[in-house]
């Protein structure tokens, strides 16, 4: 879903797979421009170039859609996350697909990755569980592919890779923030570098 939506035309017909996703990517705009609070179904619609009972036929009420929403772009990130370091063996490249995924995901279109890091919707019991899910299931991927070999036990192997996150998620945020100032891959290729001089420090188990 990263396409850049755009009102459509009214009375289309599109297949219920088609218009989830149609509807999902008119509400990324809307949520995105205006949080979750601010936001209206009729603006959603609106976007969207449905009629209201329409948007109720996919979504029953705005948090259920926001919940779906949520879902889809924490997904999202998890399998960035977990496609980057499934790809090598390599411990080193695993770091730096790492950091590099969470760059790609702050730079998609649409700001999705403030649905995930910056929603209004925190305290919102089962949205907050979508995003501390998404988390945990980055945390658990580094810490099973990229410390497996670094000769240490499970509890200090994960405090490595919630470190290795932390430093993506806040480096790859400032740097959007700062209008790039650094060039993207080179933005990654530094943070990417800070992590692995601390990872790599650390002894291979040996076979």
């Amino acid at each position: 879903m990263s396409e850049t939506s755009a009102p459509a035309q009214r009375g289309g017909r599109l297949s219920r797979t088609a218009r989830r996703a149609q509807l999902l990517l008119a509400a990324r705009d809307v949520f995105a421009a205006h949080g979750y609070h601010a936001a209206a179904m009729d603006d959603i619609a609106e976007r969207a170039g449905v009629s209201k009972p329409v948007l109720y036929q996919h979504f029953p009420g705005k948090l259920e859609l926001y919940r779906a929403l949520l879902t889809t772009y924490a997904d999202e990130l998890v399998t960035r996350v977990e496609q980057a370091i499934g790809t090598t063996t390599d411990n080193q490249e695993r770091v730096h697909g790492a950091v590099s995924a969470y760059f790609d995901f702050v730079a998609g279109e649409g700001q999705a990755y403030r649905l995930v890091f910056e929603s209004d919707l925190r305290s919102e019991p089962e949205a907050a569980a979508v995003v501390d899910g998404a988390l945990t299931r980055c945390i658990d991927s580094i810490a099973d592919a990229v410390t497996t070999d670094a000769g240490l036990d499970a509890a200090r192997a994960r405090m490595l890779a919630v470190g290795l996150v932390g430093l993506s998620q806040v480096a790859a945020r400032y740097w959007l923030d700062s209008d790039q100032a650094v060039p993207r891959d080179e933005a990654v290729a530094l943070m990417s570098s800070l992590a692995w001089r601390g990872l790599a420090g650390f002894p291979l188990v040996q076979s």
